[in-house]
């Protein structure tokens, strides 16, 4: 497979990754916090090109990023009080909240019954997000080694085992994305990241007493 990388800022481009996306193939492209790799997430042929060009083991969960909050219902049948505050306060931004999956989600995105899905903030990736719906996506990088801040370093790690990659300059957070737990209402932090401990503490606390927020 040869390798190509397109100016994500040209539509054509967008086009390209589009149908890339469309025919089950895998596409790098910047996001928020670090570049992603992605496929259909409702494409378990496209999710297993993600686990062998990162050399990644099976058995771990793949997130999915979402364009627009509508897009969720596509994934889980509802938020609860907890992840409705924090997708409110931190979408689209650096926070993931896994909350329980729809059963005709592929079982290779998940390690039960549960799912992360995130809002990122940044042009190209909403924009693909929008125009296609949910990607599954991991961080476009050899699985253990270093987080790709730009197309250069998805390039030198992946060259030959992704199609595309969309480069759209060095990502401006260079912090994956903080997990949370959601799917109960006793919330635990899985992964630390773009989002303190206390930012998720306060717009907890902050939401609770305003029940203006996302049902």
């Amino acid at each position: 497979m040869q390798t190509i990388t397109l100016p994500a800022d040209n539509p054509a481009s967008i086009q390209t990754a589009l149908e890339l996306l469309r025919d089950g193939e895998i596409v790098a492209f910047p996001t928020d916090t670090v570049y992603g790799l992605g496929a259909n997430a409702f494409y378990s042929p496209g999710i297993i090109k993600l686990f062998e060009a990162k050399g990644r083991d099976a058995n771990k969960a793949i997130a999915v990023l979402i364009g627009d909050i509508d897009q969720i219902n596509i994934l889980t049948d509802g938020m609860n009080e907890n992840a409705a505050i924090l997708a409110r306060k931190f979408w689209p931004g650096g926070l993931t909240i896994v909350l329980p999956k729809k059963s005709e989600l592929p079982e290779l995105l998940t390690a039960g019954n549960s799912i992360g899905i995130r809002m990122p903030n940044h042009p190209v990736a909403l924009e693909l997000l929008r125009e296609f719906g949910p990607i599954a996506t991991t961080s476009a990088n050899l699985s253990g080694k270093t987080n790709p801040q730009d197309a250069r370093d998805v390039l030198q790690q992946l060259n030959n085992r992704v199609p595309l990659i969309l480069d759209g300059g060095k990502c401006p957070g260079g912090i994956p994305s903080t997990v949370i737990d959601c799917s109960t209402d006793d919330i635990q932090i899985l992964r630390a990241g773009a989002i303190s401990q206390k930012q998720i503490e306060d717009a907890l606390a902050e939401g609770k007493n305003n029940p203006d927020h996302i049902k």
